[in-house]
């Protein structure tokens, strides 16, 4: 397979596919599909940043521009890739439902396209050398066990000094359909508690740790405790300001008006097995969604792009 991916998509000295089983944490991959024999990796360096995206999931595993001498990315070092299971960190894709089913709780929480192998659409370079993938994923009699459409995604990155994630969502049904989702992005920081998150001043939220209680942000955000909102009518740029690492990182928004900041804490980050016991100070997820109240109907014919850029 990541001969026959070369041989189609490769990039000369900007893009490859590489073997995950034996070159990219070869001792976190394990428990592949039997029909699966190696796990692709797309490995990119071009004159703006370096970035890594697994197939499996979708999943932007890294990016790192090359100004900085830390990946913007945070991903766990305990990371169990394996069939079935979602990858810790990096940006996973939630959709069509963000968090629990709203109606099946035996369902997936943040729905099944994360532990899928998504299929190459194209590579190119654009007029200005950066790098632009886009990757496919479609229905199947699997899926529409779980969720009863016929659909298209379609995920269209560019890599450069920015790295811009479209998550395209197409109707190809005769029904309209209601989806949440979420790019769930985490930002790796110097230290959490030098971290705030500006932007959403004076912004109404729904508070999952306190049993969904309806509150308003005052000033930046400050993690000291378990963290996990939906902050609703966002602006299209928040900043994480990262006063450990001298740094900020720009998140700008489009097909959104939802943004979701999370961090679990001590005691739920130990429960993670994926996650070491002080890697809840090491990362912030602050993620472009269409979350709570924040819901996208989709009708036959039509789709939706949720857009995330994010540059320091």
């Amino acid at each position: 397979m990541i001969h026959q991916l070369n041989d189609r998509h490769a990039i000369e000295s900007q893009l490859k596919f590489i073997d995950g089983t034996t070159e990219f944490r070869p001792e976190q991959i394990v428990s592949l599909p039997e029909k699966v024999a190696d796990f692709p990796i797309i490995q990119i360096e071009n004159n703006f940043a370096k970035a890594a995206i697994s197939l499996y999931g979708g999943h932007i595993l890294s990016f790192q521009p090359v100004t900085e001498s830390e990946d913007l990315l945070f991903l766990s070092e305990n990371t169990i890739i394996q069939s079935g299971k979602a990858i810790r960190g990096g940006i996973p894709v939630c959709w069509p439902w963000f968090g629990p089913h709203p109606e099946h709780s035996d369902l997936p929480s943040h729905g099944f396209v994360r532990n899928r192998f998504w299929s190459v659409l194209s590579t190119a370079t654009t007029p200005k050398g950066e790098t632009q993938i886009q990757l496919r994923l479609t229905d199947t009699p699997e899926t529409r066990k779980l969720w009863p459409h016929a659909w298209e995604l379609v995920l269209d990155i560019i890599v450069g000094d920015t790295l811009t994630v479209g998550l395209i969502t197409r109707n190809r049904g005769n029904e309209p359909f209601t989806i949440t989702q979420a790019l769930h992005t985490y930002f790796q920081v110097g230290s959490i508690d030098g971290v705030r998150i500006l932007g959403l001043d004076r912004t109404e939220y729904i508070d999952k740790v306190d049993s969904g209680a309806q509150k308003f942000q005052a000033g930046g955000v400050e993690i000291t405790s378990e963290v996990d909102r939906i902050y609703t009518n966002v602006p299209p740029q928040l900043i994480i300001d990262d006063s450990t690492w001298k740094r900020q990182i720009q998140v700008l928004s489009k097909g959104s008006s939802s943004a979701v900041v999370w961090n679990p804490w001590s005691e739920k980050a130990a429960k993670f097995p994926d996650l070491s016991d002080d890697d809840y100070l090491k990362f912030v997820c602050v993620e472009t969604t269409n979350a709570g109240p924040d819901r996208i109907q989709v009708f036959p014919g039509s789709e939706h792009r949720l857009e995330s850029k994010i540059r320091n």
